[in-house]
C-alpha cells in the first residue's frame, strides 16, 4: 500500500498556511498582571485623575483647542475603550492568582497529610516505647526481686543447720 502524502494525512494536524501571528500565554499573563497591579495603585488614580481635569479644562477654557465640546464624547470613549480592555486584562490576571492559589492550596494539602502520616507514626512507635518500657523492669522491681532472694537464702540457711 503507497504511503500517503503529508498533507493528505488524517492522523495528523495540518501545517497552518499564511501569515501566523503567536502570542506567549505566560508573557501575555504576566503583562496583564503587572497592568493590573498598576490600575489598582494610587500612581494611576492620582495621572488620570490629573488627565481628566486637564482634557476638561482645556475643552471648556481653550475656545481655539476644542477638540471635544461639553458632552465630552472622546472622553467617554476614551474611558470606555479603557474599561473594555482593562477589565479583561484583570479577569485574566486574577485568573492566573486563583490557578496559583490552587497550586499551593495543594501543595498545602499534600504536606498536611505528610505531616498528618508522620504525626500517627510517631505516635504508633511512642506507643511501642511506653510498652516497651513498661516491661523492662525498673530499679525498684529488681531490689524487691533480689529482697526476695536473700530473705528466701536467710530462711534456707536457717532450715539447714
Amino acid at each position: 500500500m503507497p504511503e500517503l502524502l503529508p498533507r493528505r494525512r488524517l492522523d495528523q494536524p495540518r501545517e497552518p498556511r499564511g501569515l501566523r501571528f503567536s502570542i506567549d500565554p505566560d508573557a501575555f499573563g504576566q503583562f496583564s498582571e503587572r497592568l493590573a497591579r498598576f490600575l489598582g495603585t494610587g500612581k494611576f488614580l492620582f495621572w488620570q485623575t490629573l488627565l481628566v481635569i486637564a482634557w476638561i479644562t482645556v475643552n471648556l477654557v481653550a475656545v481655539s483647542l476644542r477638540w471635544d465640546p461639553y458632552p465630552f464624547i472622546l472622553l467617554n470613549l476614551a474611558f470606555s475603550t479603557q474599561a473594555a480592555y482593562a477589565a479583561p486584562l484583570i479577569l485574566l490576571a486574577q485568573n492566573r492568582q486563583d490557578d496559583r492559589d490552587r497550586v499551593s492550596l495543594e501543595e498545602d494539602r499534600a504536606r498536611a497529610a505528610q505531616t498528618k502520616a508522620d504525626t500517627e507514626f510517631l505516635a504508633r512507635e511512642l506507643a511501642a516505647l511506653r510498652l516497651a518500657v513498661g516491661e523492662v523492669a525498673t530499679r525498684d522491681f529488681i531490689r524487691g526481686e533480689l529482697e526476695k532472694l536473700v530473705k528466701e537464702q536467710d530462711n534456707r540457711k536457717k532450715v539447714r543447720p
